[in-house]
């Protein structure tokens, strides 16, 4: 009999400012696409970040993963890096790439995938506000998407 999948979600919050442009575009064009995000003095989001990893419940220990390693892999690769910073000035990864909310899910998940067991799935939820959610991927391998996620108005 092989051993159930099972999704664990790790919960975490962090606060960073940002602003959305685009280099190649002139002033007028930035503002029309992007709005109040534009601006040069840049805006803060308090993030909401739900880390999902998916599979087989270890036989000895009962664990998808161990949450206190989930939880220290995020806090070391995501919380240091990005929380209480300027997304577009302190964090290397958005020097050349829109800081927006489906680029920081993917970087998210480009970061923890890296340390992640290659047996584990991993979806990224990040919520921007409390109406605009983003999730990368954007299907889970063993789960639909579900139809209450935000999109921006």
């Amino acid at each position: 009999m092989s051993a159930p999948r099972v999704t664990v979600i790790r919960h975490e919050h962090f606060n960073a400012a940002h602003r959305l442009h685009n280099p190649t575009l002139g002033d007028d064009e930035n503002r029309a696409i992007f709005g109040k995000c534009n601006s040069p003095n840049y805006h803060g989001h308090n993030y909401e970040l739900a880390i999902h990893v998916t599979g087989p419940v270890d036989a000895r220990s009962g664990y998808v993963i161990d949450l206190g390693v989930l939880s220290a892999m995020v806090k070391r690769l995501v919380l240091d890096r990005f929380d209480h910073r300027n997304l577009n000035l302190d964090v290397a990864e958005f020097a050349e790439l829109n800081p927006t909310a489906e680029h920081i899910a993917v970087v998210i998940h480009d970061l923890l995938r890296a340390e992640l067991p290659a047996h584990l799935d991993l979806q990224i939820t990040l919520q921007e506000t409390p109406r605009n959610w983003v999730r990368y991927p954007a299907e889970h391998p063993s789960t639909p998407s579900t139809p209450t996620e935000g999109r921006r108005a």
